[in-house]
């Protein structure tokens, strides 16, 4: 199996960088043998390089707001969107990422995006730190991307779970 584990954020944006925050609590547990963990931050280059190597699956770990309760995880499938293909090497939008390693012809492979509801992504002057309903849910998100790889050791699909 391969598997990559891209956890992205700027800490600099408060609940931004909840992505960051689940690497670090990825970090000391042992993964089993082809899952890597990238803190890939904002390097929405980094992480186009990344798509492009064949995988059986991406993980891709960020703040999503989505409108629901703060601290809630989701895991969504994302689909083709319509847009440009383009990367910012100073910022990170992951799906720019996808379309830019799609329009290259990059692999197609299984993404999956494991996101947590934000307060907040931060003033225009930055904040440091998570707010205490996403900082409550790191580990939970940590535990949840290591039943998606599991799930996905044993042959299941990964798409099963929705949200906690």
């Amino acid at each position: 199996m391969n598997i990559l584990i891209a956890c992205i954020g700027n800490i600099f944006l408060g609940d931004d960088g909840f992505g960051v925050e689940v690497a670090r609590a990825l970090a000391p547990r042992p993964l089993p043998e082809g899952v890597l963990v990238k803190d890939l931050g904002i390097r929405g280059l980094d992480l186009a390089y990344a798509l492009l190597d064949p995988r059986d699956l991406t993980i891709l770990v960020d703040a999503c707001p989505l409108g629901g309760i703060p601290g809630t995880l989701y895991v969504i499938e994302p689909g083709e969107e319509p847009g440009e293909a383009s990367i910012d090497p100073h910022s990170m939008n992951p799906m720019n990422a996808l379309r830019t390693v799609r329009s290259m012809g990059g692999p197609a492979g299984p993404v999956l995006i494991v996101g947590c509801e934000p307060v907040d992504l931060g003033p225009k002057e930055g904040k440091l730190g998570l707010s205490q309903p996403v900082a409550a849910a790191v580990q939970e998100a940590a535990a949840l991307i290591e039943a998606l790889v599991e799930k996905v050791l044993r042959g299941e699909s990964a798409v099963a779970v929705t949200h906690t």
